[in-house]
């Protein structure tokens, strides 16, 4: 509606709009002064950015707080379809500040990690690391506030070539396989969405979401488009069976990196999906495709689950249950549609889940990185007393793990409730299982983390963390443990913006 208006008015941009331009430049500008000074200086913009970076996105979401409603900036002044257009809701807000607190606590904790070494003027790994993280704050912003299909596609591209990378940082032969594992499933997943997104542009003439969704009818090409962009983006978001690529690419990645790939590079993907059905295709949302998606959804809450519980070293359990807790994800789709009393609920649960989890996974990814530097290896059996050497970790692991397996009073569990209470006032019964089951599961496979952590006595530590870098880790198990304490009013702000699907 508000960019309907101000295609009619001619105005550039709502109310607090030229703040969605200024989230995407940052980090350009990051990126640019990077390359241009050079050496230990990329860290050094890294962090001075990364508190901009937070007071953009909370400006963004005090804008449409104060709007009640999304803010919007069409590039250059041309409205669509003429140019480009930055988008704001509650969804895209919380997801950006999400991205910047999580981005700001990975680069805290990689400070030791990724320091340039003295008497050296520039070192390869620092320097890709400090660079690629600005370039994926960029890619994340542009996904978050696009409204254009093609744009979007753009920045998937980004996101892919500058994750990717991050995967292979050591330098060994496993990193390279995961690295390369990871590229052929994204590069696949990018073509399937471009040829989806071909077929919209040919047929409709345009690509902006607002528009399309006016004139899409159901037709046989437009089911095929849709087939083919979800089936590309599900490959980039590694739900089952297309999550052969994540598990050795997060296990096998630095942790700040395994952190970020975790929380925030998946979710971009998986956000695109939402706006797909929800704002582009919402004739077809009501339909038999979103069952579907559940139905895969609740095979990855299995799959993810079963194999975490097999796992033998910490850090790939933990890349396991990012494969079983994105299934929670898919579940809300045919709960969210229509205007039925349950629909708001489910939404909220779904977006709760998508923030609980970013937060919880990316401090468990930290606390996994200290117990490798600490104890010199991650294998479970051998966590034995981890309470007691490492209080911090096995505190953030069990805080962490703790809203994965949906107790209160973490924002796993307000999750997990809400969409529970919506499948079964809706009678999705299957569903409705599937969350208990995997809630038994998580506590499975969190169990086999913690009781062995709380055991004694204490072993020897090979080294002794920084303890900043264990409250980095411990600030972001903590966000989504108070998540489950938010007051009525986020969930509000979460329904600003909410396609309503007739």
């Amino acid at each position: 509606m508000n960019e309907a208006l101000a295609s009619l008015s001619g105005a550039a941009a709502s109310p607090g709009g030229l703040l969605l331009p200024a989230a995407v430049l940052a980090p350009v500008v990051g990126v640019m002064a990077a390359f241009t000074l050079g050496g230990r200086n990329a860290q050094r913009v890294a962090l001075a950015l990364a508190p901009v970076n937070i007071v953009i996105a909370a400006l963004i979401a005090s804008a449409v707080w104060r709007a009640r409603a999304p803010i919007f900036y069409h590039v250059g002044g041309f409205a669509p379809p003429l140019g480009l257009s930055l988008r704001a809701d509650g969804f895209s807000a919380v997801m950006l500040a999400t991205s910047a607190l999580v981005m700001a606590a990975a680069h805290l904790f990689a400070r030791a990690d990724f320091a340039t070494p003295a008497g050296v003027a520039e070192a390869r790994a620092p320097f890709a690391f400090w660079t690629l993280t600005q370039a994926l704050s960029a890619a994340l912003a542009i996904v978050f506030l696009s409204a254009d299909l093609f744009n979007l596609f753009v920045a998937l591209e980004l996101l892919t070539f500058a994750a990717v990378p991050l995967v292979c940082l050591k330098g060994s032969a496993e990193t390279l396989r995961a690295a390369l594992r990871y590229l052929l499933f994204a590069l696949i997943g990018s073509v399937l969405y471009l040829l989806g997104v071909t077929l919209l542009y040919g047929a409709y003439g345009t690509l902006d979401m607002a528009l399309l969704a006016e004139r899409l009818r159901p037709a046989p090409i437009v089911y095929a488009a849709a087939a083919l962009a979800t089936a590309g983006l599900l490959a980039k978001t590694a739900l089952v069976p297309l999550h052969l690529w994540l598990p050795p690419a997060h296990a096998n990645a630095p942790a700040p990196a395994s952190a970020i790939l975790s929380a925030l590079v998946v979710k971009g993907s998986f956000f695109l999906i939402v706006r797909l059905w929800f704002d582009v295709f919402p004739a077809l949302a009501a339909g038999a495709a979103s069952a579907l998606i559940a139905g895969l959804g609740c095979l990855a809450i299995l799959v993810g689950g079963t194999m975490a519980l097999r796992q033998a070293r910490l850090k790939p359990l933990i890349a396991y249950s990012t494969v079983a807790q994105l299934g929670y994800l898919f579940l809300m789709f045919p709960l969210a549609v229509g205007g039925a009393p349950w629909a708001p609920d489910a939404w909220a649960g779904g977006v709760m889940q998508t923030l609980s989890h970013a937060f919880a996974k990316a401090g468990m990814f930290l606390a996994a990185g200290l117990v490798v530097e600490g104890l010199g290896h991650d294998r479970i059996a051998d966590l034995r007393g981890l309470g007691r050497a490492m209080p911090l970790a096995a505190l953030t692991l069990g805080i962490g793990g703790l809203s994965l397996v949906g107790l209160p009073p973490s924002g796993g569990f307000m999750a997990k409730w809400l969409l529970l209470t919506s499948a079964a006032e809706a009678g999705f019964w299957p569903i409705v299982a599937m969350l208990l089951a995997g809630g038994l599961m998580a506590g499975a496979y969190v169990g086999r983390i913690l009781g062995p952590a709380l055991a004694t006595p204490a072993p020897p530590l090979r080294s002794r963390p920084h303890p900043l870098r264990g409250a980095a880790a411990l600030a972001l198990a903590v966000v989504a443990l108070l998540m489950g304490l938010a007051p009525l009013g986020f969930y509000d702000f979460l329904d600003i913006g909410r396609p309503l699907i007739p």
